[in-house]
């Protein structure tokens, strides 16, 4: 079955709209033009050449970057039997990475070379010193994506994502968390970079296998940013991500909208796996009321106003110490033998 649906395009930010409140939204937002004075940017423009000289003057090859090899214009993904995957991860300076990027960059048959995640101020200092952004205060983690041709499957993140192209194109195609089941996302422990990815291939559907796919189309964004150009994605909502030009380089941006404290809400599902999907139905109705009355419905006066102040503890309102203890009293809990508590 064939999937005729155009997605819908991302909404452009009006023109002198405050970007510090736009990054706050729920909604994506696509900033065109928005770092087109960074330096690197600029060399970009002059060509893959430039673009690659620009980044050699900040590289630190003392430390080995990771680069994600697989075939060529590969989906990074699952092999054919979901025993492994499709890629594998070789430390490589990041000079020697650049060159051979520009090397083979007119080859068809050249591997595809992705290094994903890159801290900035680690392996190329002074970098976004050099290009700025600001970003209204925000303590946001600075990352670089160096690569040729490459798909990256539908994932989801837990911050807050701007993410500014500045060499190449890159093709996103984004979903809202409502459609998680639309999506038929593959396992949750075991993924190709951390978190869970779509199953489906956007380049190729198969609606006979994922034929929900379909609905998810209908909800779904998408946009093509040129150097310069940025994308604003907020936390929880899928992307897929493609790069479309032999050398692509983009910049992202990451935040959280939490206190630093707060543990990554994936441990709360991981434990609800093991501790109440397997529990008889009546259970877990129980337990859904408990967490709507303590979690995703929580009131403090009706939960704990009856408590005095002092002894509300984990009902009480949570800073970096109670957080700690609370931290402390799961992993005794979960290193007792048959799950007891106490």
């Amino acid at each position: 079955m064939r999937l005729q649906i155009t997605p819908a395009p991302i909404l452009e930010a009006p023109a002198h709209a405050s970007l510090d409140a736009l990054l706050a939204s729920a909604q994506p937002v696509l900033f065109r033009g928005l770092v087109s004075g960074w330096p690197l940017v600029a060399a970009a423009r002059l060509g893959d050449e430039q673009a690659v000289g620009y980044l050699k003057r900040y590289a630190n090859d003392a430390l080995p970057a990771i680069a994600t090899v697989a075939p060529p214009h590969a989906r990074f993904f699952y092999d054919d039997d979901f025993r492994g995957f499709n890629f594998r991860r070789e430390p490589v300076a990041l000079t020697a990475a650049l060159n051979t990027l520009l090397r083979d960059r007119a080859r068809p048959d050249a591997p595809t070379i992705y290094l994903g995640a890159t801290t900035c101020d680690t392996f190329l200092p002074g970098l976004c010193a050099d290009n700025p952004l600001d970003l209204g205060g925000r303590d946001a983690l600075a990352s670089i994506w160096i690569g040729n041709r490459s798909r990256v499957p539908a994932h989801q993140d837990l911050p807050d994502n701007l993410a500014c192209v500045a060499a190449g194109r890159r093709r996103f195609l984004l979903f809202p968390p409502e459609q998680l089941s639309n999506l038929y996302v593959g396992p949750l422990d075991v993924t190709p970079a951390g978190q869970p990815v779509s199953l489906v291939d956007p380049s190729a559907p198969d609606l006979d296998r994922f034929p929900r796919y379909a609905e998810a189309m209908r909800h779904a964004q998408a946009a093509v940013l040129d150097p310069g150009d940025a994308l604003f994605i907020p936390s929880m909502w899928w992307h897929h991500i493609e790069a479309l030009a032999p050398f692509n380089v983009l910049l992202n941006y990451w935040w959280r909208a939490s206190p630093a404290y707060m543990d990554a809400p994936v441990n709360a599902l991981m434990l609800a796996i093991l501790c109440l999907r397997d529990l008889p139905p009546e259970q877990r109705a129980a337990w859904q009321e408990t967490f709507r009355h303590y979690v995703f419905e929580f009131d403090a006066e009706q939960a704990a106003g009856h408590i005095p102040e002092h002894a509300r503890h984990a009902l009480g309102a949570l800073d970096a110490g109670k957080a700690a203890r609370l931290r402390a009293h799961l992993l005794r809990n979960l290193m007792k033998p048959d799950g007891a508590q106490g």
